[in-house]
Protein backbone atom coordinates (compact mmCIF):
# COMPACT_ATOMS: atom_id res chain seq x y z
CA UNK A 1 0.00 0.00 0.00
CA UNK A 2 3.04 2.25 0.47
CA UNK A 3 4.27 1.76 -2.09
CA UNK A 4 1.00 2.42 -4.13
CA UNK A 5 0.95 5.65 -2.43
CA UNK A 6 4.63 6.66 -3.25
CA UNK A 7 3.95 5.59 -6.89
CA UNK A 8 0.63 7.84 -7.51
CA UNK A 9 2.35 10.94 -5.15
CA UNK A 10 3.36 14.00 -7.55
CA UNK A 11 6.80 14.53 -7.87
CA UNK A 12 8.54 17.64 -7.61
CA UNK A 13 8.62 18.87 -11.22
CA UNK A 14 4.33 17.25 -11.45
CA UNK A 15 4.21 19.56 -8.62
CA UNK A 16 5.38 22.53 -9.96
CA UNK A 17 3.49 22.03 -13.49
CA UNK A 18 0.33 21.90 -11.27
CA UNK A 19 1.33 25.02 -9.38
CA UNK A 20 1.41 26.66 -12.92
CA UNK A 21 -1.69 25.20 -14.27
CA UNK A 22 -4.16 25.87 -11.36
CA UNK A 23 -3.94 29.58 -11.74
CA UNK A 24 -4.21 29.25 -15.73
CA UNK A 25 -6.82 27.61 -15.06
CA UNK A 26 -8.62 29.22 -12.08
CA UNK A 27 -7.87 32.99 -14.53
CA UNK A 28 -9.36 31.10 -17.52
CA UNK A 29 -12.45 30.18 -15.58
CA UNK A 30 -13.14 33.37 -14.26
CA UNK A 31 -12.52 35.41 -17.48
CA UNK A 32 -15.20 32.76 -19.04
CA UNK A 33 -17.96 33.49 -16.43
CA UNK A 34 -17.16 37.28 -16.71
CA UNK A 35 -17.27 37.26 -20.48
CA UNK A 36 -20.38 35.07 -20.62
CA UNK A 37 -22.11 37.19 -17.97
CA UNK A 38 -20.92 40.37 -19.86
CA UNK A 39 -22.44 38.98 -23.27
CA UNK A 40 -25.65 37.36 -21.67
CA UNK A 41 -26.66 40.42 -20.22
CA UNK A 42 -25.56 42.76 -23.05
CA UNK A 43 -27.63 40.52 -25.27
CA UNK A 44 -30.75 40.49 -22.66
CA UNK A 45 -30.33 44.72 -22.97
CA UNK A 46 -30.56 44.22 -27.05
CA UNK A 47 -33.08 41.71 -26.88
CA UNK A 48 -35.12 43.78 -24.89
CA UNK A 49 -34.69 46.78 -26.86
CA UNK A 50 -35.95 45.25 -29.87
CA UNK A 51 -39.02 43.85 -27.76
CA UNK A 52 -39.73 47.04 -26.76
CA UNK A 53 -39.29 48.27 -30.40
CA UNK A 54 -41.34 45.69 -32.26
CA UNK A 55 -43.89 46.34 -29.77
CA UNK A 56 -44.09 50.45 -30.41
CA UNK A 57 -43.98 49.44 -33.59
CA UNK A 58 -47.18 47.42 -33.21
CA UNK A 59 -49.13 49.92 -31.41
CA UNK A 60 -48.39 52.53 -33.78
CA UNK A 61 -49.71 49.87 -36.30
CA UNK A 62 -52.67 49.40 -33.91
CA UNK A 63 -53.20 53.29 -33.75
CA UNK A 64 -53.36 53.89 -37.33
CA UNK A 65 -55.94 51.55 -37.91
CA UNK A 66 -58.19 52.97 -35.05
CA UNK A 67 -57.63 56.55 -36.78
CA UNK A 68 -57.62 55.34 -40.30
CA UNK A 69 -61.47 53.94 -39.54
CA UNK A 70 -62.62 56.89 -37.76
CA UNK A 71 -61.59 58.89 -40.43
CA UNK A 72 -63.72 56.27 -42.99
CA UNK A 73 -66.65 57.13 -41.20
CA UNK A 74 -66.75 59.95 -39.07
CA UNK A 75 -68.34 62.11 -41.53
CA UNK A 76 -71.56 59.55 -40.15
CA UNK A 77 -70.77 60.17 -36.89
CA UNK A 78 -70.19 64.04 -36.86
CA UNK A 79 -73.70 64.49 -37.90
CA UNK A 80 -75.88 62.11 -35.92
CA UNK A 81 -77.10 62.32 -32.85
CA UNK A 82 -77.08 60.11 -29.87
CA UNK A 83 -80.15 58.45 -30.49
CA UNK A 84 -79.42 58.03 -34.46
CA UNK A 85 -79.94 54.40 -34.69
CA UNK A 86 -79.76 54.40 -38.34
CA UNK A 87 -76.38 55.78 -38.18
CA UNK A 88 -75.37 53.67 -35.36
CA UNK A 89 -76.23 50.72 -37.33
CA UNK A 90 -74.27 51.80 -40.26
CA UNK A 91 -71.38 52.74 -38.07
CA UNK A 92 -71.04 49.18 -36.98
CA UNK A 93 -71.68 47.19 -40.34
CA UNK A 94 -69.24 49.37 -41.16
CA UNK A 95 -66.77 48.26 -38.21
CA UNK A 96 -67.64 44.39 -38.86
CA UNK A 97 -66.93 44.91 -42.39
CA UNK A 98 -63.29 46.48 -41.49
CA UNK A 99 -60.88 42.92 -40.91
CA UNK A 100 -57.37 42.70 -41.57
CA UNK A 101 -55.00 40.04 -41.37
CA UNK A 102 -56.18 36.20 -40.36
CA UNK A 103 -56.84 37.46 -37.00
CA UNK A 104 -57.44 41.41 -37.26
CA UNK A 105 -60.97 42.69 -36.33
CA UNK A 106 -62.94 45.67 -34.96
CA UNK A 107 -64.54 45.67 -31.72
CA UNK A 108 -67.51 48.13 -30.17
CA UNK A 109 -68.75 47.55 -26.68
CA UNK A 110 -71.01 50.15 -24.97
CA UNK A 111 -69.61 51.46 -21.37
CA UNK A 112 -72.72 49.32 -20.17
CA UNK A 113 -70.39 46.40 -21.12
CA UNK A 114 -72.35 45.03 -24.64
CA UNK A 115 -70.67 43.66 -27.45
CA UNK A 116 -72.10 45.20 -30.51
CA UNK A 117 -69.80 44.17 -33.15
CA UNK A 118 -67.43 41.60 -32.74
CA UNK A 119 -67.24 40.17 -36.66
CA UNK A 120 -64.92 37.01 -35.94
CA UNK A 121 -66.61 36.03 -32.53
CA UNK A 122 -69.94 36.86 -33.83
CA UNK A 123 -71.45 35.02 -30.97
CA UNK A 124 -70.36 37.83 -28.31
CA UNK A 125 -72.44 40.10 -29.87
CA UNK A 126 -75.53 42.07 -28.02
CA UNK A 127 -73.87 40.47 -24.98
CA UNK A 128 -72.91 41.92 -21.88
CA UNK A 129 -69.31 40.83 -20.43
CA UNK A 130 -69.09 43.44 -18.18
CA UNK A 131 -66.35 41.85 -15.35
CA UNK A 132 -64.76 39.89 -17.75
CA UNK A 133 -61.46 38.76 -17.41
CA UNK A 134 -58.59 36.68 -19.13
CA UNK A 135 -56.88 33.22 -17.87
CA UNK A 136 -54.66 35.41 -15.96
CA UNK A 137 -56.99 37.05 -14.14
CA UNK A 138 -56.21 40.56 -16.26
CA UNK A 139 -59.93 42.46 -16.58
CA UNK A 140 -60.76 42.80 -19.80
CA UNK A 141 -64.03 44.68 -21.07
CA UNK A 142 -64.24 46.82 -18.36
CA UNK A 143 -60.36 48.02 -18.62
CA UNK A 144 -61.33 48.51 -22.23
CA UNK A 145 -64.16 50.86 -21.50
CA UNK A 146 -62.37 53.06 -18.56
CA UNK A 147 -59.41 53.29 -21.37
CA UNK A 148 -61.78 55.04 -23.98
CA UNK A 149 -63.84 57.36 -21.22
CA UNK A 150 -60.23 58.49 -20.21
CA UNK A 151 -59.61 59.49 -23.52
CA UNK A 152 -58.03 56.06 -25.27
CA UNK A 153 -55.24 54.63 -24.80
CA UNK A 154 -53.51 50.42 -25.10
CA UNK A 155 -54.28 47.66 -23.05
CA UNK A 156 -52.75 44.15 -22.65
CA UNK A 157 -54.19 40.77 -21.98
CA UNK A 158 -54.86 37.46 -23.06
CA UNK A 159 -57.34 36.22 -26.12
CA UNK A 160 -58.03 33.49 -27.62
CA UNK A 161 -57.13 33.45 -31.90
CA UNK A 162 -60.30 33.46 -33.41
CA UNK A 163 -58.69 30.72 -35.98
CA UNK A 164 -57.36 28.32 -33.40
CA UNK A 165 -58.88 29.44 -30.31
CA UNK A 166 -55.99 28.95 -28.14
CA UNK A 167 -55.11 32.34 -26.11
CA UNK A 168 -52.72 34.55 -27.44
CA UNK A 169 -50.54 38.02 -25.82
CA UNK A 170 -52.51 40.35 -27.46
CA UNK A 171 -51.75 44.37 -27.27
CA UNK A 172 -55.25 46.75 -27.94
CA UNK A 173 -55.92 50.18 -28.79
CA UNK A 174 -59.13 51.59 -28.12
CA UNK A 175 -60.74 54.97 -28.21
CA UNK A 176 -64.27 56.37 -27.28
CA UNK A 177 -67.18 57.51 -29.28
CA UNK A 178 -68.65 60.10 -26.64
CA UNK A 179 -71.36 60.66 -27.61
CA UNK A 180 -72.78 57.31 -28.71
CA UNK A 181 -71.04 56.12 -25.37
CA UNK A 182 -69.40 53.54 -27.33
CA UNK A 183 -65.66 52.17 -26.76
CA UNK A 184 -64.24 51.56 -30.39
CA UNK A 185 -60.61 49.58 -30.82
CA UNK A 186 -58.84 46.91 -32.63
CA UNK A 187 -56.13 44.67 -31.44
CA UNK A 188 -52.86 42.25 -32.68
CA UNK A 189 -51.70 39.41 -31.53
CA UNK A 190 -47.84 39.17 -30.38
CA UNK A 191 -46.61 35.56 -30.19
CA UNK A 192 -45.02 36.71 -32.87
CA UNK A 193 -43.01 38.76 -31.56
CA UNK A 194 -42.90 36.82 -28.22
CA UNK A 195 -42.02 33.57 -30.46
CA UNK A 196 -39.08 35.92 -32.00
CA UNK A 197 -37.36 37.02 -28.68
CA UNK A 198 -37.48 33.79 -27.27
CA UNK A 199 -35.41 32.41 -30.53
CA UNK A 200 -33.10 35.45 -29.75
CA UNK A 201 -32.95 34.44 -26.20
CA UNK A 202 -32.15 30.85 -27.42
CA UNK A 203 -29.61 31.81 -29.75
CA UNK A 204 -27.89 33.33 -27.04
CA UNK A 205 -27.41 30.92 -24.84
CA UNK A 206 -26.11 28.49 -27.68
CA UNK A 207 -24.05 30.99 -28.15
CA UNK A 208 -22.55 31.65 -24.51
CA UNK A 209 -22.65 27.67 -24.26
CA UNK A 210 -20.31 27.77 -27.67
CA UNK A 211 -17.83 30.42 -25.96
CA UNK A 212 -17.87 28.31 -23.30
CA UNK A 213 -16.58 25.10 -25.25
CA UNK A 214 -14.16 27.57 -27.32
CA UNK A 215 -12.68 28.96 -23.78
CA UNK A 216 -12.83 25.12 -22.44
CA UNK A 217 -11.42 23.74 -26.24
CA UNK A 218 -8.48 26.87 -25.66
CA UNK A 219 -7.78 26.21 -21.74
CA UNK A 220 -7.15 22.47 -22.75
CA UNK A 221 -4.76 23.39 -25.25
CA UNK A 222 -2.54 25.44 -23.06
CA UNK A 223 -2.60 22.96 -20.21
CA UNK A 224 -1.47 20.48 -22.76
CA UNK A 225 1.07 22.91 -23.47
CA UNK A 226 1.84 23.63 -20.15
CA UNK A 227 2.23 19.82 -19.15
CA UNK A 228 4.05 19.57 -22.34
CA UNK A 229 6.59 21.91 -21.96
CA UNK A 230 6.98 20.92 -18.33
CA UNK A 231 7.40 17.58 -19.54
CA UNK A 232 10.26 17.96 -21.70
CA UNK A 233 11.88 20.50 -19.42
CA UNK A 234 11.52 18.12 -16.98
CA UNK A 235 13.36 15.08 -19.10
CA UNK A 236 15.59 17.69 -20.14
CA UNK A 237 16.82 19.20 -16.58
CA UNK A 238 17.12 14.98 -15.92
CA UNK A 239 19.56 14.22 -18.37
CA UNK A 240 21.16 17.13 -17.52
CA UNK A 241 21.36 16.20 -13.79
CA UNK A 242 22.18 12.73 -15.09
CA UNK A 243 24.93 13.86 -16.93
CA UNK A 244 26.39 15.99 -13.90
CA UNK A 245 26.12 12.90 -11.87
CA UNK A 246 28.12 10.68 -13.84
CA UNK A 247 30.95 13.07 -14.34
CA UNK A 248 30.94 14.41 -10.70
CA UNK A 249 30.77 10.76 -9.91
CA UNK A 250 33.77 10.31 -12.36
CA UNK A 251 35.57 13.32 -10.99
CA UNK A 252 34.84 11.63 -7.35
CA UNK A 253 36.60 8.48 -8.77
CA UNK A 254 39.88 9.88 -10.45
CA UNK A 255 40.21 12.01 -7.28
CA UNK A 256 39.88 8.42 -5.34
CA UNK A 257 42.83 7.43 -7.82
CA UNK A 258 44.45 10.12 -7.97
CA UNK A 259 44.41 10.33 -3.99
CA UNK A 260 45.63 6.96 -3.93
CA UNK A 261 48.48 6.88 -6.19
CA UNK A 262 50.07 10.03 -4.01
CA UNK A 263 49.42 8.08 -0.81
CA UNK A 264 51.12 5.30 -2.70
CA UNK A 265 53.92 7.08 -4.20
CA UNK A 266 54.48 8.56 -0.83
CA UNK A 267 54.71 5.37 0.90
CA UNK A 268 56.70 3.49 -2.11
CA UNK A 269 59.14 6.66 -2.68
CA UNK A 270 59.51 7.64 1.43
CA UNK A 271 58.46 4.96 4.25
CA UNK A 272 59.13 1.98 1.78
CA UNK A 273 62.67 3.03 1.01
CA UNK A 274 63.57 4.68 4.29
CA UNK A 275 62.31 0.63 5.73
CA UNK A 276 64.37 -1.15 3.61
CA UNK A 277 66.72 0.77 4.63
CA UNK A 278 66.14 -0.28 8.51
CA UNK A 279 66.24 -3.98 7.28
CA UNK A 280 69.68 -3.43 5.62
CA UNK A 281 70.69 -1.42 8.79
CA UNK A 282 69.43 -4.32 11.36
CA UNK A 283 70.79 -7.13 9.14
CA UNK A 284 74.03 -5.18 9.18
CA UNK A 285 74.00 -4.80 12.75
CA UNK A 286 73.16 -8.41 13.33
CA UNK A 287 75.48 -10.11 11.26
CA UNK A 288 78.33 -8.05 13.47
CA UNK A 289 77.04 -9.04 16.56
CA UNK A 290 77.38 -12.73 15.62
CA UNK A 291 80.99 -12.52 14.28
CA UNK A 292 81.50 -10.39 17.93
CA UNK A 293 82.49 -7.35 16.01
CA UNK A 294 82.19 -3.96 18.47
CA UNK A 295 81.10 -2.14 15.72
CA UNK A 296 77.61 -3.62 15.91
CA UNK A 297 75.94 -0.45 17.46
CA UNK A 298 77.63 1.81 14.48
CA UNK A 299 74.49 0.60 11.88
CA UNK A 300 71.75 -0.29 14.97
CA UNK A 301 71.85 3.35 15.32
CA UNK A 302 71.89 4.15 11.62
CA UNK A 303 68.88 1.88 11.94
CA UNK A 304 67.20 3.62 14.81
CA UNK A 305 67.66 6.92 13.01
CA UNK A 306 65.94 6.06 9.75
CA UNK A 307 62.84 3.83 11.84
CA UNK A 308 62.17 7.55 13.37
CA UNK A 309 62.19 9.19 9.97
CA UNK A 310 59.95 6.70 9.12
CA UNK A 311 57.81 7.50 11.75
CA UNK A 312 58.09 10.92 11.41
CA UNK A 313 56.76 10.03 7.16
CA UNK A 314 53.89 8.32 8.09
CA UNK A 315 52.74 11.13 10.54
CA UNK A 316 52.89 13.25 7.60
CA UNK A 317 51.15 11.39 5.52
CA UNK A 318 48.85 10.77 8.05
CA UNK A 319 48.29 15.04 8.58
CA UNK A 320 48.07 15.25 4.94
CA UNK A 321 45.06 13.17 4.94
CA UNK A 322 43.61 14.67 7.88
CA UNK A 323 45.55 16.64 10.23
CA UNK A 324 44.89 16.22 13.71
CA UNK A 325 45.58 20.15 14.69
CA UNK A 326 42.58 21.19 12.50
CA UNK A 327 39.74 19.13 15.10
CA UNK A 328 42.18 19.78 17.96
CA UNK A 329 43.33 23.52 17.73
CA UNK A 330 41.16 24.75 14.97
CA UNK A 331 41.88 26.50 11.76
CA UNK A 332 44.39 29.19 12.02
CA UNK A 333 47.10 26.56 13.35
CA UNK A 334 46.51 24.47 11.27
CA UNK A 335 46.96 26.33 8.23
CA UNK A 336 50.08 27.61 10.12
CA UNK A 337 51.42 24.32 10.39
CA UNK A 338 50.93 23.71 6.91
CA UNK A 339 51.86 26.89 5.35
CA UNK A 340 55.14 26.03 7.91
CA UNK A 341 55.77 22.56 6.33
CA UNK A 342 55.19 23.76 2.65
CA UNK A 343 57.94 25.82 3.46
CA UNK A 344 60.54 24.34 4.72
CA UNK A 345 59.86 21.16 2.08
CA UNK A 346 60.07 23.62 -0.96
CA UNK A 347 62.05 26.35 0.09
CA UNK A 348 59.63 29.40 -1.00
CA UNK A 349 59.22 32.14 1.44
CA UNK A 350 56.03 31.77 2.72
CA UNK A 351 54.15 34.36 5.11
CA UNK A 352 50.85 32.95 7.09
CA UNK A 353 48.53 36.15 8.37
CA UNK A 354 45.50 35.62 10.07
CA UNK A 355 42.99 38.02 12.74
CA UNK A 356 42.02 36.93 15.67
CA UNK A 357 37.82 36.43 15.72
CA UNK A 358 35.70 34.95 18.46
CA UNK A 359 33.16 33.37 15.80
CA UNK A 360 34.48 29.90 15.02
CA UNK A 361 33.68 27.76 11.78
CA UNK A 362 31.75 24.70 11.80
CA UNK A 363 33.39 21.77 10.75
CA UNK A 364 32.63 21.49 7.10
CA UNK A 365 33.49 25.43 6.08
CA UNK A 366 37.65 24.32 8.33
CA UNK A 367 37.58 20.94 5.74
CA UNK A 368 36.77 23.21 3.12
CA UNK A 369 39.30 25.83 3.80
CA UNK A 370 42.31 23.45 4.54
CA UNK A 371 41.81 21.63 1.80
CA UNK A 372 41.38 24.53 -0.68
CA UNK A 373 44.89 25.75 0.79
CA UNK A 374 46.35 22.67 0.14
CA UNK A 375 45.17 22.59 -3.23
CA UNK A 376 46.75 25.94 -4.15
CA UNK A 377 50.09 25.37 -2.34
CA UNK A 378 50.43 21.83 -4.34
CA UNK A 379 49.63 23.89 -7.68
CA UNK A 380 52.15 26.33 -6.56
CA UNK A 381 54.74 23.87 -6.13
CA UNK A 382 53.93 22.13 -9.33
CA UNK A 383 53.27 24.97 -11.48
CA UNK A 384 53.90 28.77 -10.42
CA UNK A 385 57.79 28.67 -10.06
CA UNK A 386 56.94 31.34 -6.97
CA UNK A 387 59.49 32.37 -4.86
CA UNK A 388 56.58 33.71 -2.04
CA UNK A 389 53.67 33.16 -1.00
CA UNK A 390 51.42 35.11 1.17
CA UNK A 391 48.33 32.84 3.19
CA UNK A 392 45.95 35.66 4.91
CA UNK A 393 42.95 34.18 6.68
CA UNK A 394 40.33 36.51 8.14
CA UNK A 395 36.79 36.77 9.32
CA UNK A 396 33.97 39.76 8.95
CA UNK A 397 30.71 40.82 9.02
CA UNK A 398 30.00 38.30 6.36
CA UNK A 399 31.79 35.42 6.52
CA UNK A 400 35.29 34.35 6.67
CA UNK A 401 37.46 34.71 3.73
CA UNK A 402 41.20 32.63 2.87
CA UNK A 403 43.30 34.21 0.57
CA UNK A 404 46.34 32.84 -0.70
CA UNK A 405 48.79 35.12 -3.28
CA UNK A 406 52.16 34.17 -5.29
CA UNK A 407 54.51 36.07 -7.13
CA UNK A 408 54.91 33.80 -9.57
CA UNK A 409 53.68 33.44 -13.00
CA UNK A 410 50.42 31.89 -11.80
CA UNK A 411 48.21 28.61 -11.36
CA UNK A 412 45.40 30.24 -13.42
CA UNK A 413 46.41 29.50 -16.90
CA UNK A 414 47.64 26.56 -16.12
CA UNK A 415 45.12 25.34 -13.86
CA UNK A 416 41.80 26.63 -15.08
CA UNK A 417 42.49 27.29 -18.83
CA UNK A 418 43.20 23.23 -18.73
CA UNK A 419 40.15 22.48 -16.96
CA UNK A 420 42.04 20.92 -14.24
CA UNK A 421 40.50 18.94 -11.55
CA UNK A 422 42.08 20.92 -8.43
CA UNK A 423 40.23 23.71 -9.55
CA UNK A 424 37.22 22.10 -9.96
CA UNK A 425 37.61 20.63 -6.64
CA UNK A 426 38.07 23.02 -5.14
CA UNK A 427 35.10 25.39 -6.74
CA UNK A 428 32.40 22.47 -5.82
CA UNK A 429 33.46 22.71 -2.40
CA UNK A 430 32.88 26.48 -2.03
CA UNK A 431 29.36 25.37 -4.05
CA UNK A 432 28.15 22.92 -1.85
CA UNK A 433 29.11 25.97 1.03
CA UNK A 434 27.20 28.55 -0.40
CA UNK A 435 30.72 30.65 -0.80
CA UNK A 436 32.47 32.01 -3.44
CA UNK A 437 35.82 31.01 -4.80
CA UNK A 438 37.61 33.33 -7.36
CA UNK A 439 41.24 33.60 -9.18
CA UNK A 440 42.36 36.43 -10.03
CA UNK A 441 45.90 38.34 -10.95
CA UNK A 442 47.52 39.35 -8.29
CA UNK A 443 49.64 42.70 -7.63
CA UNK A 444 52.87 41.08 -7.81
CA UNK A 445 51.89 39.38 -11.14
CA UNK A 446 51.12 36.25 -9.75
CA UNK A 447 47.57 34.43 -8.59
CA UNK A 448 45.23 35.24 -6.06
CA UNK A 449 43.01 32.68 -4.90
CA UNK A 450 40.05 33.76 -2.29
CA UNK A 451 37.90 31.46 -1.06
CA UNK A 452 34.70 32.62 1.32
CA UNK A 453 32.35 31.26 3.27
CA UNK A 454 29.08 33.14 4.25
CA UNK A 455 28.49 34.00 8.29
CA UNK A 456 26.02 31.11 8.24
CA UNK A 457 29.24 28.81 8.60
CA UNK A 458 30.45 30.72 11.95
CA UNK A 459 29.19 29.44 15.19
CA UNK A 460 28.69 32.07 18.18
CA UNK A 461 31.37 32.40 20.46
CA UNK A 462 32.06 29.97 23.38
CA UNK A 463 31.69 31.97 26.98
CA UNK A 464 34.71 31.18 27.94
CA UNK A 465 38.17 33.10 26.38
CA UNK A 466 40.56 29.96 25.89
CA UNK A 467 42.68 29.61 22.93
CA UNK A 468 39.88 27.00 21.73
CA UNK A 469 37.35 29.36 21.23
CA UNK A 470 39.50 32.50 20.18
CA UNK A 471 40.66 30.53 16.99
CA UNK A 472 38.90 30.25 13.51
Amino acid sequence: MRRLISRLAPTYAQKLTLLAAVPLVLAVAGIAIVVALQAKALADREINTLENQLIAAKKIELRNYVTQARNGFYFVYGSASPQDEAAKAQVAQILSAMIYGEEGQFFVYDFDGNALVSPRQTDRINKNYSGETDSAGTPVVDELIRIARAGGGYHTYLWPKPSTGVEAQMITYVTSFPSWRWAVGTGVYIDDILSSVASARADVLARVQRTFLYIGAITLAALLVVFGTGMLVNLRERRLADAKLKKLTQRVFDAQEEERGRVARELHDGISQILVGVRYALDNARRRLDRGDRRAAEPLGKGIDSLGEAISEVRRISRDLRPGVLDDLGLGPALKTLVEEFSRRTGITCRFNTVVFRNRLDNDAKIALYRIAQEALTNIERHAGATEVKVDLRGHRQGATLEITDNGRGIFTQEQGAGGLGLRNMQERMDQLGGSLSLETSSEGGTRVRASVPLTHLLPPEPSLGTSARNP
